[in-house]
């Protein structure tokens, strides 16, 4: 991971959380990390969190006035060895397998070249949906990194498969992705 570029997207799920876990353990292995939030993220965790982290400025959307990524999708995308999508809302998963980009992180996902890792976290009944199985099946066809939801204990209070994967095996698909 030693000076390696990692963008992160957050995206709005309860699992955000755990991504500043993983934006820790990442920046300890020697990654630089730049995190990319859509606005609902923000409503999970703060920017603040993965700024004191990564030691890197937050980006949340398109027309902020910094000069560090000037056109920021692109600039972003290009800085990037990998992108880590963490927690994957059925939302972003939908967006991506459709082409849509109304977002940084959406518009960014289309114009990066390099590894693209999903680790999608949701109730269990969207994951099973089969418009987002749909989604997720397209995503894989067209080499994308899916690191499959566990099984378990979910934010309903219900058990079911749609939780986040653990950490260790989100770096690993990062690591893989990298190689």
């Amino acid at each position: 991971m030693k000076d390696r570029h990692i963008v992160l997207g957050v995206t709005g799920g309860i699992a955000a959380y755990k991504s500043a876990d993983i934006t820790s353990k990442l920046v300890q292995a020697g990654a630089e990390v730049t995190v990319v939030m859509t606005e609902s993220g923000t409503r999970f965790v703060t920017p603040l969190t993965f700024e004191a982290l990564s030691h890197r400025p937050v980006f949340l959307d398109m027309w902020g006035s910094d000069r560090e990524f000037s056109i920021r999708h692109v600039s972003i995308a290009d800085w990037a060895d990998v992108v880590l999508v963490c927690p994957a809302t059925a939302n972003i998963i939908g967006k991506l397998a459709n082409g849509i980009a109304d977002d940084l992180l959406s518009t960014l996902l289309l114009a990066v070249d390099v590894p693209v890792v999903i680790a999608p976290a949701m109730n269990d009944r969207m994951w099973t949906n089969p418009i987002v199985q749909d989604n997720v099946g397209r995503l894989k066809e067209l080499g994308y990194h899916i690191v499959e939801p566990g099984e378990g204990y979910l934010a309903s209070g219900k058990m079911g498969k749609g939780r986040l994967a653990e950490v260790a095996d989100i770096i690993d698909a990062v690591t893989g992705a990298l190689k």
